[in-house]
C-alpha cells in the first residue's frame, strides 16, 4: 500500500515566506513517522493515514494561527497502482473489505465525535474519488450520508462537498472519508481545499 499527499500552502500576504516555513516546521514532530519531501511547488507527505491527517491538521493550524488568509491545497491518494508499496504506510486504519457500509458510517461518526478541538476554524471543500470500482457511487453516497451526520457538513456543491467547523473535527472527518469509503486495497483519492481567515467570512 502507498498512502501520500501533495500539499501546497498559499498565504495571502507579502510575508508569505515565514508563514510557509513556520507552518512546515509543524511537521517536525512527525518526521520519524512520515516521509516528507519539500520542493518549490509542494510538500510530499507519505505515511499511514492515522499519522498523515493529524500532521496535515497541524500544518493547517500553524498557518491559520498567523491570522493571514491562507489556503491549503492537497491531493491525497491511497492504493495507487502506479506507486510501489512502502513499508512506512502500513496501517490498520482502513476498513475491513466485508464490513457493512452502515457499520463503517457509524465508526466514522464515533471517530469524529472523539476528535480533539483545536480552537482554529477550518472551512473546506473536497471531492472523494473511488477509482476502478464498479459500485463506486454506493461508496460515495455512503460517504455523503456520513458527512451529513458528522456535525461538520455545510452543503453540497458542484463536484464537491463543503464542510466546516473546528479544525479538529474537520480533519477527523476528512480522515474518515478517506479511510472508511472505497475498498481498503483499492485506489482512492481525495482532492481538498481548506481556507483560513478569509476576508469573505468577516463582517
Amino acid at each position: 500500500m502507498f498512502v501520500g499527499a501533495q500539499v501546497s500552502l498559499y498565504p495571502m500576504t507579502d510575508a508569505f515566506v515565514p508563514v510557509i516555513l513556520s507552518s512546515l516546521k509543524a511537521l517536525d514532530p512527525w518526521r520519524k513517522l512520515l516521509r516528507i519531501e519539500t520542493d518549490d511547488v509542494s510538500t510530499l507527505i507519505v505515511g499511514p493515514p492515522e499519522t498523515l491527517f493529524p500532521a496535515l491538521r497541524e500544518v493547517y493550524i500553524s498557518a491559520a494561527a498567523s491570522g493571514h488568509h491562507v489556503v491549503l491545497r492537497c491531493t491525497l491518494s491511497r492504493g495507487c497502482p502506479g506507486e510501489p508499496d512502502d513499508p512506512i504506510c502500513q496501517t490498520a486504519a482502513l476498513s475491513a473489505p466485508n464490513e457493512p457500509l452502515a457499520h463503517r458510517q457509524q465508526a466514522a461518526l464515533e471517530a469524529v465525535r472523539k476528535a480533539r478541538r483545536t480552537g482554529e476554524a477550518a472551512r473546506a471543500q473536497f471531492s472523494l474519488y473511488v477509482l476502478g470500482m464498479g459500485a463506486h457511487m454506493t461508496e460515495i453516497n455512503g460517504c455523503i450520508e456520513f458527512l451529513k451526520a458528522s456535525g461538520c457538513f455545510d452543503r453540497a456543491k458542484n463536484f464537491c462537498t463543503r464542510i466546516g467547523g473546528d479544525a479538529g473535527p474537520v480533519f477527523a472527518t476528512l480522515e474518515q472519508a478517506f479511510c472508511r469509503f472505497g475498498p481498503p486495497e483499492g485506489h482512492v483519492t481525495l482532492d481538498l481545499t481548506v481556507s483560513a481567515n478569509s476576508p469573505s467570512t468577516s463582517g
